[in-house]
């Protein structure tokens, strides 16, 4: 019988690698060595071009825990409600999670969302999907985790690289990129088109003449410059630029999202390391809200325009072997404001005008020391965020310039502090025990704060006065891997949100965002990734008992996730993969008075190569033809996405 000395004997440690060869990566600094001690997974470039529907929100919902708002993807939903969250920490249309794009925060500044259009599969290498509050760098915006997407360099994608898809319904998507590696670095050119006349998200029995399809519309365009200054010093630069129209339900209820986002990033790779980030966004929105009774416009949501701004540095001193100490600060302020028109629905004439908006400010001083004594690792973090939200307004005015409504709102500004610690312990034969605990914080979004809206029959007010929501929570896990056969993974966890932003319903017409007491979601994550010749299973389940008011469910917030895919890949290029996915029960208000029922889909990828780097692809969205109920208003409701079948080609992918 083995002794508890020999089980918990970890293999000795190795020598100190050599000093690391100055190379250019286009990557940040590599992960401190605590990262398993938090519950991560991670989806390889494979896994996300493999996606059905060709989204990174599809290949993200293989992962245990992760959630949209609503079902719907990124081409039938409005884009104000694409906010993501980790653990069923949902309940409203911001995110939750922080989502980061080669270190920069992608949330639109005035709402929230993640423009998940924008976020193409076939440019990213990876995508890390940590859960649990984080203190680290921009840890003011990762109170239920953080998904860090990552770009892949020249030498993966290759010189030149394309798709072209076309559906069954006419639907087309078609993507390039020239990837030229220059000196001692490289460029990336980038671009991607996705247009459909989409599907009607109103299901037969209660559509009108004025139905429409869920068109959509959209491209984004990337340039990516890598080089290597001299030493051990490496610059990184990056432009985005993307908009995206959609129609949803009726004819002119049409909406537009658009952004241009630029970048730098200086990486030392040194004795010293170091990295400085700085960022720029300029976001706007527009959307017609057309009325379910007439059918004719009632509000233009004509501008909201806004603006994000922030950067980050860190250092890492050199210390003896066992030991990575970063400590740095971050910055992030979001300033916008909306323009938007009320509407007679009789003549058409606008009846009122509105305006409203502000400024968020976080300033983030953030400490984490990782410590590795043979079997064991611990690490711990802290963090000091000076948060300030000021220039609070709502204005409301008739059309003959009279003042109706004019309100200013007073500055507030705070400290808040958080912590994360953890613990990681390597047993013998491939096991591994870890536990973290943690808190986190966010500050309300400006639309939280200032924006009302209406989806009929239902007004929304905002709230002025909300506070910051704060996180708590902690998990325990255990890791059983055998490289390059079989991964287990499975985490109980219990984490709690204070003050929780919610829309409370008053009435059954009228609802406010408040904060409420908590949000509390405890519960079971298990993953399991098997090898075996040319198959391979990745699998996910995520059980959650959530709870929020009045012990009642949050609104979109499903008990029960699951995910398979099983993949066949005979030969190189050679692949066939098969996704089951099924999502809970979940309800659509905070009163748990409608509910959306489960929903099981089927879809596949095919890929098989036709000539030297060109292949022939085919794809198969929710093949069973399922009904998704995506939303249900007093029984007005919306589908997600039937049954889609794409054929394509792509050449060097």
């Amino acid at each position: 019988m083995l002794s508890l000395a020999a089980l918990l004997a970890a293999p000795e440690e190795p020598p100190p690698p050599p000093p690391e060869p100055i190379i250019v990566t286009g990557r940040g600094l590599r992960e401190t060595p605590a990262t398993p001690a938090y519950a991560t997974t991670v989806l390889e470039r494979e896994a996300l071009i493999r996606a059905p529907s060709g989204r990174i929100e599809d290949a993200l919902a293989g992962v245990a825990g992760f959630q949209q708002f609503r079902r719907s993807d990124s081409r039938a939903s409005n884009p104000s409600a694409q906010g993501v969250t980790l653990r069923a920490l949902g309940g409203n249309a911001t995110s939750r999670a922080l989502v980061t794009l080669d270190g920069v925060p992608m949330a639109d500044p005035f709402f929230g969302y993640i423009p998940l259009s924008a976020l193409a599969p076939e440019r990213l290498a990876s995508a890390s999907v940590t859960r649990g509050g984080g203190s680290g760098p921009f840890g003011a915006g990762a109170l239920a985790g953080t998904i860090a997407l990552v770009s892949a360099d020249a030498e993966e994608l290759g010189l030149a690289s394309g798709a072209l898809f076309a559906s069954d319904r006419g639907d087309s998507e078609l993507s390039a990129t020239l990837a030229p590696q220059l000196g001692q670095g490289f460029a990336i050119v980038s671009a991607r088109w996705d247009r459909g006349e989409g599907f009607l998200t109103t299901p037969p029995e209660q559509r009108v003449p004025a139905s429409a399809k869920a068109r959509y519309d959209s491209w984004s365009a990337r340039l990516r410059g890598v080089a290597r200054l001299g030493g051990a010093t490496e610059l990184q630069a990056q432009l985005l630029a993307f908009r995206d129209t959609r129609t949803l339900r009726f004819r002119g209820a049409d909406s537009l999202s658009e952004g241009q986002d630029a970048s730098l990033r200086l990486i030392g790779r040194g004795r010293w390391q170091w990295e400085a980030l700085a960022y720029v966004q300029a976001r706007d929105f527009t959307n017609i809200v057309v009325s379910a009774t007439r059918f004719v416009p009632t509000l233009d949501q004509r501008a909201t325009p806004s603006t994000g701004l922030g950067g980050k540095l860190e250092l890492r001193p050199p210390l003896p072997p066992g030991h990575v100490l970063r400590f740095g600060a971050d910055y992030r302020r979001s300033s916008g404001s909306l323009a938007e028109d009320a509407l007679s629905a009789a003549t058409g004439v606008v009846t009122e005008r509105r305006s409203a908006g502000g400024t968020n400010s976080d300033l983030g001083l953030f400490a984490e020391h990782d410590w590795r004594a043979g079997a064991l690792t611990l690490t711990g973090g802290l963090r000091a965020d000076r948060f300030a939200i000021s220039d609070g307004f709502f204005a409301a005015t008739a059309p003959d310039g009279e003042v109706l409504t004019s309100a200013r709102f007073p500055d507030r500004a705070g400290w808040a502090a958080s912590v994360r610690g953890g613990a990681l312990l390597r047993l013998a034969g491939g096991w591994r025990l870890r536990a973290a605990g943690y808190t986190g914080l966010r500050l309300p979004t400006l639309n939280e704060l200032y924006r009302p809206f209406v989806v009929f029959p239902v007004t929304t007010r905002a709230n002025a006065a909300l506070g910051n929501e704060r996180l708590v929570g902690f998990e325990a896990g255990v890791d059983f891997v055998l490289p390059g056969r079989l991964s287990v993974s499975v985490t109980g966890f219990d984490n709690r949100i204070e003050d929780a932003i919610a829309n409370v319903t008053l009435t059954p017409t009228l609802r406010e965002r408040r904060n409420i007491d908590r949000i509390a979601a405890r519960g079971l994550e298990a993953s399991l990734t098997a090898m075996r010749g040319p198959f391979a299973l990745d699998a996910s389940l995520a059980l959650t008992d959530a709870l929020a008011l009045e012990g009642k469910r949050p609104a979109q917030t499903p008990a029960l996730a699951a995910s398979a895919t099983l993949t066949w890949q005979p030969a190189p290029g050679h692949q066939l993969a098969l996704t089951l996915r099924h999502t809970g029960a979940q309800f659509e208000d905070d009163l748990e008075s409608e509910r959306l029922p489960p929903a099981t889909t089927l879809s596949a990828f095919a890929a098989w190569p036709l000539a030297v780097r060109l292949s022939l692809v085919l794809r198969a969205e929710n093949l069973t033809d399922t009904r998704i109920v995506t939303r249900n208003q007093a029984g007005s409701i919306d589908l997600g996405t039937p049954r889609t079948l794409w054929a394509g080609v792509r050449w060097g992918l």
